[in-house]
């Protein structure tokens, strides 16, 4: 196998461990990165507890979102789900589970618009897309749950993908398509996207690529 990197460098090897991970998406809005730890977060395990007794919204209207937003009432006092249409693209399970939570409001037809705060996340402005109505929403803090795209640029036409546009691996092993190479981690993984899970992963390609070396 031969990698070549950015400097131009090269480096042949027997196999190749991928573990490049995936990507949360933006809503691409000034102060984003800015705010990001100081109120915007795009994990609810990892935040959630941050947020006890306080006001927060989840932006998304797909299973992960609904997920979320049914996890962060263990802590908030309120959430609010904030999703572009009048109806979500969440199983329908999922759908009802956070319907019927008593924690969670939803708000349709609204895109976020801009960030407020300054050093600190206060609240966000929305507006309406139907009628284009702008208002604003005081928050402590905002979740972000609209997807991730995993990091399969450098591979994507080399290596076999999932629909979803993950590296595809042969069960529960660490195999891809191309015997000797190996991936890990968020970029194979859609639903757990942890990094406790991640590190098992990166385990089980390192014994996978160890016994393709023995094998040789």
């Amino acid at each position: 196998k031969i990698v070549k990197i950015g400097t131009g460098e090269t480096f042949e090897a027997k196999t190749v461990i991928l573990a490049t991970g995936a990507a949360y998406r933006e809503l691409g809005l000034p102060k984003e990165k800015e705010l990001s730890g100081h109120g915007v977060s795009w994990c609810a395990t990892c935040d959630g507890f941050f947020f006890r007794e306080k006001t927060i919204a989840v932006v998304g209207g797909g299973d992960s979102a609904m997920e979320e937003a049914n996890f962060l009432t263990r802590f908030a006092s309120k959430v609010y789900v904030i999703h572009r249409r009048n109806e979500l693209k969440a199983s329908k399970i999922m759908q009802d589970r956070a319907k019927a939570n008593p924690k969670i409001e939803f708000i349709w037809n609204a895109g976020v618009e801009e960030l407020l705060g300054d050093g600190k996340l206060t609240g966000v402005k929305l507006k309406d897309t139907v009628t284009g109505a702008e208002s604003q929403l005081d928050l402590d803090g905002l979740f972000i749950a609209i997807g991730n795209d995993p990091r399969v640029w450098l591979v994507e036409n080399q290596l076999e993908l999932t629909e979803d546009k993950f590296i595809k691996v042969d069960g529960r092993t660490s195999k891809t398509s191309l015997p000797g190479v190996f991936a890990c981690g968020d970029v194979i993984d859609p639903t757990y996207r942890q990094a406790i899970t991640a590190a098992g992963s990166g385990c089980v390609a390192a014994l996978d690529a160890e016994h393709f070396l023995t094998a040789q």
